[in-house]
């Protein structure tokens, strides 16, 4: 790699790889200090962030290095080099091919591929394999945005821009708790000054700081919104003018939605008719309104007709191509916008380019393509099941884990055990679904990718290399590249630059365009190599009439449907497709945490990402709680029709009853039996083929816990420590999860009855000379240390989790030399604290100690503590503790105020009954 592209890693301007914010980052090598660490900041010129950055980007630094990389090829679980793994890889991909046809092989992307590597895999699969067999991960978060915006505009195009946030009056967040998931965004938006209404069935860190929440129904989404239009209409406050110029449909959209009264809608919803009211009349009289959506919304069996119900009220009232105003889908993978650019959605061929005859010739004749796909291939959900039938025979899977993120992920599990070829393409050794893989291939991950990404607005940014690949790591392009030439196709992929691909795609915008698709950067097309190194973040369409980009679409009110109007559709409410039930009474709602993302492959390795919430927790109301005697802390499972999860018990009056919560991001590689992704089935929207994530259908029960350890111990004994833990067949251990910690790693373990530290040990570090012991034992509480030159294994066992000794002081140890009395690391411990603010390390009894001294203000306690003053992702909770306090203290000043009444109103009856002998009334 040229000492340019390298940029000597001391500055380097580039893009955030996690969620669709699509932040700028600078990034700095400390030298002076340690050669390999790297300090990540926000971009102040990047226009999608203007230098601030939420925690998980500020600590992206801590997740770079080699521990935990895949560095060279494995074939069937032995190191191999390059040569050897693509020779079986090709060899089988004809093989099939020749056999069964171009659609027994597949590919399955990621949000995390940059656009570069996304548009050579679709060019390969649907030009030259001849295949539509090639989906990706964004299937399970934005395709129903993709349809609601192509049955409405003509194209997936999002008409808003994050300035909008800005410019907005009324931000209606519906299915969208922006405050932990895209918490950039949402500064934007308070700072905005808007009034802010929630849509949805939980209380959230979004809704703690809201004007309104409603807390509708689950899946009860397009009910709402048709009963906003039928209001809009009743009471005038729709744009007549703009229907009738810029729209069709309007008529039979709105005959769907008559019957939707506001007693109708507030009864289905399960919201008060008060309530829903004061939206509908908000709603109406704020001109400039975004409607900002996103999983809640998407991830249902109705998702499209869902975002169409949202965008029919935009409609209705102009609200669209304005300043402030327009229906806004917010992505949640850094690139999922550049792989729906390129065409690597199944349904999609390529550029914005349906599967229509006049499209299959345009691009047959562009790519020089023999054999282009001429049909639509299968969605993730029928992909799989695919895999599972036989009928795919090879898979290639690429910078995502689907073992863990597909519904019902236990079949998914097997079918690629059972697949005859799976290849993985990933920087990271250990996922879920590496094990399932025969070919493992190390990728590059960011900081040594090289290319281009597309935000939530349409912005292009560039990710730049600041760090050479480690190992024998390939970008993603290049080893489809490799696939491609054995499979002789050598001069249609002959690239030797990330920019020589996106100037081809650039150009493949544009051809043969003249205004009829959305998708258009043809102004790049010429773009040289100096130039698209400098690159600057630019908001695509970018062409001849739009040649410094376009903020904001659809400002002159013509769409890309054939008539140039915009379509309303007629939404009929559905109920969700997955139903309660006496089996299964509770409905499961599942999401992001503060600090996490995705399957934690990159969050997972940094240690101070886990300080806020370090095991899957499942929310729960106190009364379904009180119901199932369950209490606070609990190990408890929760059960489907299609498979189990293990985690914590949070109780919360966020939740309400009948209602649990469980976080997306813990795998069977950190944790047993942490994957809410086992309990949801198969029901898809029928339109986009997305996955009904928000609402399954669950019960509930105590596990037998009546012991907890904590088990401390560095990297080879971790390993061994690990592989033990997932042999156990026995019944005593119920759930284990592991935490990293520098050196070494820290589990967690949840059993029936006690744990033998000894008998454990002894196994562990058998192969280890000259170990000594050392051994406390209490009531409730077991200590086990051994050492040899330093410690090897430290375990702390209780009767209760909650009296286990702080965390951080215990993972310290492993850095400490022995002391002169190792026994003194089995000391007293203070109990571990929950943190709220990771960005500054502030805990829960800081903030709480520290309001009952009358700092009493998000902005009083981040002066005094610092707590809220870098991401700002922490100020919601600490509102939260702020006003359990308040309530805290008013409910002492009553109970305090009742008890006084009722020491005088006895002493008034005593002295009654005494009469004149009372002294008081002598």
């Amino acid at each position: 790699m040229a000492a340019k592209e390298l940029l000597s890693a001391r500055r380097s301007c580039t893009t955030c790889p996690y969620c669709g914010v699509g932040c700028g980052v600078k990034v700095n090598k400390e030298e002076r200090v340690n050669p390999t660490a790297i300090r990540v900041n926000g971009d102040p010129q990047h226009p999608s962030n203007f230098g601030h950055l939420c925690v998980k980007g500020s600590t992206l630094g801590e997740t770079l290095g080699e521990h935990g990389r895949l560095l060279r090829p494995r074939l069937h679980g032995e190191e191999c080099d390059w040569e050897t793994a693509m020779s079986f890889v090709a060899n089988a991909f004809a093989r099939n091919i020749d056999e069964y046809g171009p659609d027994s092989v597949a590919f399955y992307l990621s949000g995390q591929l940059l656009t570069e590597d996304y548009y050579v895999a679709n060019k390969l699969m649907k030009g030259f394999i001849g295949s539509a067999n090639i989906d990706t991960n964004s299937r399970l978060c934005m395709s129903s945005a993709v349809a609601g915006y192509k049955r409405a505009f003509g194209a997936d195009a999002v008409p808003c821009c994050y300035e909008d946030l800005e410019h907005a009056d009324l931000i209606v967040l519906i299915g969208s708790n922006a405050a932990w998931t895209h918490p950039i965004l949402f500064q934007r938006m308070q700072a905005g000054g808007a009034k802010l209404v929630v849509i949805d069935p939980r209380a959230s860190a979004t809704s703690e700081v809201a004007d309104l929440h409603l807390a509708i129904t689950p899946g009860s989404d397009a009910a709402l919104f048709n009963g906003l239009l039928n209001f809009l209409a009743q009471h005038n406050q729709i744009d007549r003018h703009y229907i009738q110029q810029h729209t069709q449909g309007f008529e039979t959209a709105l005959a769907s939605a008559q019957h939707w009264s506001l007693q109708q809608t507030a009864l289905n919803c399960g919201v008060s008719v008060e309530k829903l009211q004061a939206f509908f009349w908000l709603f109406a009289k704020t001109k400039k309104t975004i409607s900002f959506y996103s999983q809640g919304i998407n991830q249902s069996s109705s998702g499209t007709d869902k975002n169409n119900a949202i965008i029919n009220c935009h409609l209705a009232t102009g609200r669209i191509g304005k300043a402030g105003a327009g229906p806004f889908s917010i992505t949640g993978q850094p690139n999922a916008m550049g792989g729906r650019e390129v065409g690597g959605l199944a349904n999609i061929l390529a550029a914005h380019m349906e599967f229509n005859m006049d499209a299959i010739d345009r691009i047959g004749r562009f790519w020089r393509a023999p054999k282009v796909a001429l049909t639509p291939g299968l969605k993730a959900v029928d992909l799989f099941r695919a895999v599972e039938s036989g009928q795919i025979k090879a898979i290639w899977i690429m910078a995502t884990n689907p073992a863990v993120s597909m519904p019902d992920a236990d079949r998914i599990t097997a079918a690629l055990r059972k697949c005859p070829l799976v290849i993985v393409s990933d920087c990271v050794a250990e996922t879920d679904t590496a094990r399932c893989a025969d070919v493992l291939l190390p990728a590059t991950g960011w900081g040594e990718k090289n290319g281009t990404v597309t935000n939530s607005e349409r912005r292009i940014s560039r990710q730049r290399p600041f760090l050479a690949p480690p190992g024998e790591a390939r970008h993603d392009w290049q080893a489809i590249c490799d696939l491609a030439r054995r499979l002789g196709f050598t001069e249609q992929f002959d690239y030797s630059h990330p920019v020589d691909i996106f100037r081809e795609h650039a150009q493949l915008s544009g051809f043969e365009n003249s205004g009829s698709r959305a998708f258009d950067i043809s102004l790049l097309g010429q773009i040289q190599r100096e130039e698209y190194d400098d690159l600057q973040p630019v908001q695509w369409p970018v062409n001849n009439r739009n040649p410094n980009g376009s903020a904001r679409l659809f400002r002159d009110g013509k769409f890309f449907t054939e008539s140039g109007r915009a379509n309303f559709v007629p939404i009929n409410p559905r109920a969700p497709e997955q139903k309660i039930s006496n089996a299964y009474p509770l409905w499961l709602n599942s999401g992001r945490m503060r600090d996490q993302w995705h399957t934690m492959t990159r969050t997972g390795r940094s240690r101070k990402l886990l300080d806020h919430s370090e095991i899957a927790e499942i929310q729960i109301n106190p009364r379904d709680a009180h119901k199932y005697e369950i209490k606070e802390g609990n190990l408890i499972e929760v059960r489907s029709a299609h498979g189990r999860m293990y985690g914590r018990a949070v109780l919360t009056e966020a939740q309400k009853p009948g209602e649990l919560f469980a976080p997306i991001h813990w795998s069977e590689t950190l944790a047993q039996e942490a994957k809410v992704s086992a309990l949801t089935g198969t029901a898809v929207d029928p339109f986009s083929g997305q996955p009904e994530f928000k609402q399954v259908p669950v019960k509930l029960q105590l596990l037998p816990c009546n012991s907890y350890a904590s088990l401390i111990c560095p990297d080879p004994i971790a390993k061994s420590l690990w592989q033990w833990l997932q042999k156990q067949s026995d019944n005593n251990l119920l759930h284990w999860y592991r935490v990293p910690c520098t050196g070494g790693y820290r589990f967690e373990l949840a059993l029936r009855r006690h744990l033998n530290g000894r008998k454990l040990g002894a196994q562990l570090l058998e192969n280890i000379p000259g170990t000594h012991w050392q051994q406390i034992k209490t009531l409730k509480s077991q200590r086990w240390l051994a050492y040899a030159e330093r410690i090897q294994l430290l375990i702390f066992a209780s009767n209760e989790w909650h009296t286990l000794p702080d965390r951080p002081t215990l993972e310290r140890y492993l850095q400490l030399d022995l002391p002169k009395f190792p026994a003194q690391f089995l000391h007293a411990i203070p109990a571990g604290v929950q943190m709220i603010c990771t960005c500054r390390q502030v805990s829960r009894p800081q903030i709480e100690k520290a309001i009952s001294n009358g700092i009493n203000s998000v902005e009083a306690l981040g002066s005094a503590l610092g707590c809220g003053t870098r991401c700002g992702s922490c100020k919601p909770e600490i509102s939260a503790l702020i006003r359990t306090a308040r309530k805290s203290d008013t409910a002492g000043q009553t109970v305090a105020a009742v008890m006084q009444t009722e020491v005088v109103r006895s002493a008034k009856n005593k002295c009654k009954e005494l009469g004149d002998k009372c002294a008081a009334h002598a």
